[in-house]
């Protein structure tokens, strides 16, 4: 029986090295990419919310200062 077994598995790995199951290089390279594309589209959205999210920062420390320098101000 394990002789059996083994006779199949053997066919069943020159059956697959035959068909030729190496992939298509210029699909490949096209595959590689439109990935490298998508990583490059991803770090450019996730540099533009950090920028924003800087700038709305600054804009609410310039308000709260602004807020304090008016309230030091009027306790004068």
């Amino acid at each position: 029986m394990k002789k059996v077994f083994a006779i199949f598995a053997i066919a069943g790995l020159i059956a697959t090295a035959s068909c030729g199951g190496g992939a298509d290089a210029e699909k490949a390279k096209q595959d590689s990419i439109a990935t490298a594309d998508s990583l490059a589209k991803v770090a450019a959205d996730a540099a533009a919310a950090a920028d924003a999210q800087a700038a709305a920062d600054a804009a609410k420390a310039d308000s709260i200062r602004k807020a304090d320098s008016i309230a030091a101000s009027a306790k004068k």
